[in-house]
């Protein structure tokens, strides 16, 4: 099975454990590259996991997420746009998968995206 690091679970254990991530990456030893870097993949490297566990004193499975493989995350969402333009038929098919597409996207990454497109156009 292939797991990704979870951001956001490991924030919430953070701040019930009345601390933020920077605390948590200085206690456990493991730099902001490292953790961002872990946190942007989709398979996380097992080492530095294991020291962010043993600082939170939770098992790993607490920090990740279930990830599907691309097929099935692509039959899933070709079978919600199907249902979306059935409920829709004026909607086009193209703009729904693509809609759908982003929205699986962390949205951050979206933001950032959309502001390095904006900033390209105004420097044009």
């Amino acid at each position: 099975m292939t797991m990704k690091l979870s951001h956001s679970k490991i924030d919430a254990l953070c701040q019930t454990q009345g601390r933020n991530v920077s605390q948590l990456l200085d206690e456990a030893g493991v730099s902001r590259n490292s953790y961002y870097s872990l946190a942007r993949k989709e398979v996380v490297v097992p080492r530095s996991v294991l020291k962010l566990s043993a600082a939170l004193d939770v098992p790993v499975s607490a920090l990740l997420d279930d990830i599907l493989p691309v097929g099935e995350r692509m039959r899933r969402r070709q079978r919600a746009v199907e249902s979306i333009v059935a409920d829709h038929p004026d909607l086009d098919r193209d703009n729904v998968r693509h809609t759908l597409t982003l929205l699986d996207e962390d949205p951050l990454t979206r933001i950032r995206r959309a502001l390095r497109r904006g900033r390209a156009r105004i420097l044009r």
